[in-house]
């Protein structure tokens, strides 16, 4: 229901009178017949009786006016409301798994410290979800693998995330690439590479995490595609042999060009 009809039809009610309404609000009386019986046309029923001294309210208006007084009194409440946000009372990110477990805690405890009255909501899927369900208006900002280049995405910040070939230490593995998903963004990565570096045909196998996937590697089971960062926090530095790639993986921090965060100034600028 348009709320500008509402405020209309409340005017005529109080005053009794198309022309004192039209008056008061600024309008023509053509403009204010008009409105009235637009919100007519969509309650399906005559809202005032037309008499000589002006217009009273049918039993159907009657019934209306509180109603429509609540509403035009919620929608102004809203409006000051939403005038009066300083700050973002609510983050919604969502997260990689491979950020999520290398850069994201440090992330969330300094919004936490730098904003303290603002609730954070994550969720953690592949980067082509994350980008749907940022599209879809179900996050504010994400964190997703390579460049989104789309036309209604704009990137606050870049993390260079350096990617590094995980094998076991002192044997030859099997020819297995072990990977978190098929579909995330290290996997393709990482095919590639073999593509272009060896000869022989590997076989992909998904692994649940990256505790499971180092073990394997460091078994001999095969060979993976790895932040250092992620290494490190799972104590294998020392228990597997890494070797730099020319290709890196840098994530993109994202948000819609037409939603951004309140905060989007302090999103460009902070340090991830």
């Amino acid at each position: 229901m348009d709320s500008n009809l509402l405020k209309v039809f409340i005017k005529v009610a109080n005053t009794k009178s198309i022309s004192q309404a039209a008056k008061e609000l600024e309008f023509t009386q053509s403009n204010v017949t008009l409105r009235i019986k637009q919100l007519e046309k969509n309650i399906g029923y005559s809202l005032f009786h037309r008499t000589n001294r002006g217009v009273i309210l049918t039993n159907e208006g009657e019934k209306l006016f509180p109603y429509a007084m609540d509403i035009i009194k919620k929608v102004e409440e809203a409006q000051v409301h939403m005038r009066n946000i300083d700050y973002q009372e609510v983050l919604k990110i969502g997260s990689t798994q491979t950020f999520t477990t290398s850069n994201l805690m440090p992330f969330l405890e300094k919004l936490n410290s730098d904003f303290k009255q603002m609730n954070l909501e994550f969720a953690v899927d592949s980067s082509l979800n994350l980008i749907d369900k940022l599209l879809d208006y179900k996050l504010d900002i994400a964190f997703v693998n390579g460049n989104p280049n789309h036309k209604d995405i704009e990137i606050l910040n870049v993390v260079e995330e350096k990617m590094v070939l995980v094998e076991p230490l002192n044997k030859e593995p099997q020819k297995t690439c072990f990977v978190f998903k098929k579909s995330c963004a290290n996997c393709a990565t990482l095919e590639n590479y073999i593509k272009n570096t060896r000869d022989e045909n590997y076989k992909t196998v998904e692994l649940e995490n990256f505790e499971l996937i180092l073990g394997c590697i460091k078994a001999g089971f095969g060979i993976g595609l790895l932040s250092p960062k992620i290494i490190e926090k799972f104590g294998y530095t020392n228990k597997v042999k890494t070797t730099d790639i020319e290709n890196h993986l840098d994530t993109h921090l994202i948000c819609r060009k037409d939603y951004l965060p309140i905060i989007h100034e302090y999103l460009r600028e902070v340090t991830l």
